[in-house]
């Protein structure tokens, strides 16, 4: 059990003080509007606090206000977990922006046990608390907003169906092999059939496209029958000890919890035998939203944008909106593939709720064009979308040549830079955390950061100007 408690500074902290040593601006004005904002503090001590019995008794633990400054300073620095610990470890300035001051900072594993607590709702909260701050200190006005989507890619592997059927088998295998170290007279009639499904699994990766056309069905047939036999092997094998136990209770709670990770990729081995069969052996073109793509991150959604360097990515679309100051004031983790243009409408509607107006200036790109839209964006001023297909009228033909449509056009572009940076900078281009909702919870924190430093950067600049006026 732990107990979350603001530690108090003692002597060597208050010495660390009077030595001068100053944080970075950004970071600096970063952590000073955290200072004022309590009630993101306040959420994420819920989820920290989320299912403990006794919350206030135990050793003491992470504190909300250094749960969320580390987070946004992994997002900043976009390091991982041990080089997060290392660096706040070895210098004052980070112990100092993180609250860690002179205290023991913990092991890695002990960030990744607090971050894997907030969820994604918390994280739509902080960012939504962070925007009404900068909005009340007079940071942003909301007169324009830019759009648009991208993909950010999960962690796997490039699916095929054989490369999938060996995941099956090897996963599988894997796990019934510690299920017989546990059990005390171990498993009988399970095989190890790793070795010949990876043989015909880099046959069919190996063949040329002549080949493919003689020889593929065969291989695959050969492929699926050795994934069947595991996984039925395997159920039977759950079957025959399902009232054996451990004599120890760490075990007994270790093979409960191997019994139900076998039982669940077998049935995603049920879904990818499936599909391969229907797929290869029978010709049928499988529905996307019946494919899996992963057996280990299930919840990734094949993404079709038309890009000639990437005709196909996989993971989840993403979609941001953007104000003229550069803060994201929308994104939302889409579902499945939908077409950019149903996004138009629930944005203006998103913008009037935050700002109370609707913006003066909405820009995207052609994607979000559509009739619907134009009729939805009635009460924007200026609405610089593209027309997508078809012949453009005489009247549509002179707007999008106007200099007001083109001028927006270029503010549109700004918001390619911002996703390039959450990419490159933040770490948004691939999630490495398992599941949906860490997935979620990384995007939200990409984008809180964003915000964070953002409003530090405008506040800079605001001191800067009241310096020079004086």
């Amino acid at each position: 059990m732990t107990r979350i408690a603001d530690p108090q500074i003692n002597f060597a902290d208050m010495e660390f003080l009077t030595q001068g040593i100053d944080l970075d601006p950004i970071l600096k004005r970063t952590s000073e509007f955290l200072d004022n904002q309590s009630e993101i503090v306040k959420l994420v001590g819920q989820d920290l606090q989320w299912g403990l019995k006794k919350p206030d008794t135990g050793r003491t633990a992470i504190t909300p206000a250094q749960v969320l400054r580390s987070l946004v300073l992994m997002r900043i620095k976009n390091w991982d977990y041990r080089e997060l610990r290392e660096r706040i470890a070895d210098g004052y300035t980070l112990r100092r922006f993180t609250g860690f001051y002179s205290r023991r900072v913990p092991k890695h594993d002990a960030f990744n046990r607090a971050f894997n607590k907030l969820r994604p709702q918390t994280l739509k909260a902080l960012n939504e608390l962070v925007l009404k701050a900068a909005v009340d200190r007079g940071l942003e006005d909301g007169k324009k907003l830019r759009v648009d989507t991208t993909v950010v890619e999960t962690d796997i592997h490039h699916p095929t169906d054989s490369t999938l059927l060996w995941d099956v088998v090897r996963v599988i295998t894997r796990l019934m092999s510690r299920l017989a170290e546990l059990l005390p007279n171990g498993i009988d009639g399970f095989s190890d059939r790793r070795r010949s499904a990876r043989r015909r699994m880099q046959e069919i990766q190996r063949m040329t496209p002549g080949q493919r056309h003689a020889l593929q069905q065969d291989k695959y047939r050969q492929l699926i029958a050795i994934t069947q036999q595991v996984v039925r092997n395997a159920r039977g094998g759950l079957a025959k000890t399902k009232d054996e136990c451990a004599v120890d209770l760490l075990d007994d709670i270790l093979i409960g919890e191997l019994r139900r990770s076998i039982e669940h990729y077998c049935q995603l081995g049920d879904r990818v035998i499936d599909q391969s069969r229907r797929r290869v052996l029978k010709g049928e073109q499988v529905p996307l939203e019946e494919k899996i793509y992963s057996i280990f991150e299930t919840h990734t959604d094949l993404i079709k944008r038309g890009k000639v360097q990437k005709p196909i990515e996989f993971g989840h679309k993403i979609f941001l909106a953007e104000s003229a100051r550069g803060l994201i004031t929308q994104y939302d983790v889409l579902q499945g593939n939908p077409s950019d243009h149903l996004q138009v409408a629930p944005s203006l509607k998103r913008h009037q709720e935050t700002f109370g107006f609707a913006p003066a200036l909405y820009s995207s790109d052609r994607g979000f064009f559509s009739d619907e839209n134009s009729h939805a964006c009635q009460d924007v001023k200026l609405v610089c979308i593209p027309q997508r297909g078809g012949k453009r009228t005489a009247e549509r033909e002179a707007f999008e040549k106007s200099p007001e449509f083109k001028k927006g056009q270029r503010f549109r572009a700004g918001i390619e830079g911002r996703i390039s940076v959450l990419f490159r900078g933040r770490g948004m281009k691939r999630c490495l955390a398992e599941g949906r909702e860490r997935f979620e919870v990384l995007v939200g924190a990409a984008v809180l950061t964003n915000n964070l430093m953002t409003i530090a950067h405008l506040l800079n600049q605001k001191q800067k100007r009241l310096r020079r006026a004086a």
